[in-house]
């Protein structure tokens, strides 16, 4: 499976990325797992995306409100909860 990830604002900019496409296994994720692997992968991952930081997620463009179960194919997108114009 397949998703596209997309980082906005601060996250962005503590990350140096804006996009990647990520592979999972087959097995299904949710955003939140997603998260939760991306924070592991080093020390500025999870201060960027720390579960005590308010990060919002949407997924496909439509804000997640509960997690969800990811496709293959589906976008997600992480962003704090106020962001400039």
């Amino acid at each position: 499976m397949k998703i596209q990830l997309k980082f906005f604002a601060s996250i962005r900019e503590k990350l140096a990325c804006s996009s990647e496409v990520l592979e999972l296994a087959n097995t299904p994720y949710t955003a939140q797992e997603v998260r939760q692997l991306l924070i592991a992968r080093s020390a500025i991952w999870a201060d960027a995306l720390s579960l005590e930081r308010p990060v919002r997620m949407a997924c496909n463009h439509q804000m997640l409100v509960q997690d969800v179960a990811l496709k293959d194919g589906d976008e997600l997108a992480f962003f704090p909860p106020v962001t400039g114009g």
